[in-house]
């Protein structure tokens, strides 16, 4: 599938600054598969010289100097040896891209030492730029960005690549009003691959989807793992857990019924691959034992709690959106929490330097903003119409009272976001936000 390159206008302008440089530059760019790390190097470096190689699993060698003869006939005379090659090419061409690099990992365990050498020989005086992309997130981190790598301290640079915030996905839906953006971004997060998919009408696409027999939604989850764990079974028994609520440790042993097996590395390689996080209440340490585990991103969410219950249903081609649609309003719920997190990051309209969840026992607040000068901001989300500001706001109060941070010093505010209001009211320390507001931060 060719994906239509939109967005991403920081770390373009980040790559640009790299290709632009006098230097030799080392750049390493990893991040989940789906994320879009090949167009965004594509698209930056569309007017250098680049030699683009996609790894496979076996004779990458060979394949290499291949794609690099099509660039240069001369390299046909060349010996099939990658110093070789790179010390040929290091005046031939600006840019190198090596595109999941974990798969000559994979092949070849030496190669991470070959390229140290290639690096600190060949290239270092140069003013040729490499780039290495990989999706094994696990093995770009442990491999080639851990103090253990050959690799080590060589990079010039490197980018983690995240998801699209809520706020740029006007880039791919131009005409689609702010409730359709937010029930889309339940099913697709900011993951390029997936809005790449999406025509504007969400609910009808989705349906065309789930009816073909190729649908992509069947296997998915399944193809995500498998890159990155040979024990899958194991994984998606923890992440279907957590997609079903039980977001503490304990919890999800008893839910996948395992015995004497501790879970935490598993927790931890889920972490490291970035499908799952682990929170804790925002006036915490971060070793805190209030930890829990969440989803990280929506897709994983849409797929655990409507496709994976329903893969039977999918299988036989009867599965409809309206299955979906009955529960869809009570699942947004968490995810306009996480799209009012960024909206109170962009606004500024209160000075903060941490900013979560919280929760106590039976108590939890959506959403605490902290700062040094003991103030504080406690944010309320209801993906309702017509909310009851009066009523929602003495809730929020109550619970206010367990929160321990500064309690008798600390100066509080209050805000309340939602679809919209039956009212709206003006009170001191008080802020209200509706779809209306957010549109304006579009």
């Amino acid at each position: 599938m060719i994906i239509q390159f939109k967005n991403r206008k920081k770390e373009i302008k980040e790559i640009k600054d790299v290709l632009n440089s006098r230097n030799f530059e080392f750049l390493i760019v990893y991040g989940r598969r789906r994320i879009g790390k090949t167009e965004l190097i594509l698209n930056a470096t569309k007017n250098s010289k680049r030699i683009y190689y996609l790894a496979t699993g076996e004779n990458n060698l060979t394949r290499f100097y291949n794609v690099a003869s099509k660039y240069d006939p001369n390299v046909i005379k060349l010996k099939k040896d990658w110093e070789i090659l790179f010390d040929y090419l290091k005046d031939k061409t600006d840019v190198i891209i090596l595109d999941e690099f974990q798969n000559l990992i994979k092949e070849d365990k030496n190669i991470l030492h070959l390229f140290q050498s290639i690096v600190d020989i060949i290239l270092k005086k140069s003013n040729m730029k490499l780039i290495l992309l990989g999706s094994s997130v696990s093995m770009m981190t442990s491999k080639v960005l851990s103090y253990q790598s050959p690799l080590y301290g060589r990079k010039t640079e490197s980018m983690n690549l995240k998801a699209i915030s809520f706020f740029d996905l006007h880039d791919f839906f131009p005409s689609m009003n702010i409730k359709k953006l937010v029930e889309v971004y339940g099913f697709s997060d900011g993951i390029p691959f997936y809005l790449n998919k999406i025509c504007d009408e969400f609910w009808k696409w989705l349906e065309n989807e789930i009816k073909k027999e190729s649908v992509f939604l069947k296997d998915e989850v399944d193809f995500l793992m498998r890159y990155e764990f040979e024990d899958v079974g194991t994984y998606k028994l923890i992440l279907e857990a957590i997609a079903n609520g039980h977001s503490k440790l304990n919890n999800i042993k008893n839910f996948i019924k395992v015995e004497r097996t501790d879970i935490s590395p598993y927790l931890r390689n889920l972490i490291e691959v970035d499908f799952i996080e682990r929170k804790v209440p925002v006036t915490e340490n971060i070793k805190s034992r209030e930890g829990r585990y969440y989803l990280s991103d929506n897709f994983l969410k849409f797929w655990f709690r409507f496709i994976y219950p329903n893969l039977s249903s999918l299988e036989e081609g009867i599965l409809n959106t309206n299955t979906i649609k009955k529960e869809y309003n009570a699942y947004l719920g968490k995810i306009f929490e996480e799209i009012v997190k960024e909206f109170v990051i962009k606004s500024k309209f209160f000075k903060f330097d941490k900013i979560g969840g919280w929760w106590h026992k039976d108590k939890e607040i959506d959403l605490i903003a902290l700062n040094g000068d003991k103030e504080i901001l406690f944010v309320e989300c209801k993906w309702k119409d017509n909310v009851n500001v009066i009523k929602i706001l003495k809730n929020l109060k109550e619970k206010t009272k367990y929160v321990e941070w500064h309690n008798n010093k600390r100066e509080e505010y209050f805000c309340i976001v939602a679809k919209s209001f039956k009212r709206k009211i003006k009170e001191k320390n008080l802020y209200l936000f509706d779809l209306k507001d957010f549109e304006k931060k579009f």
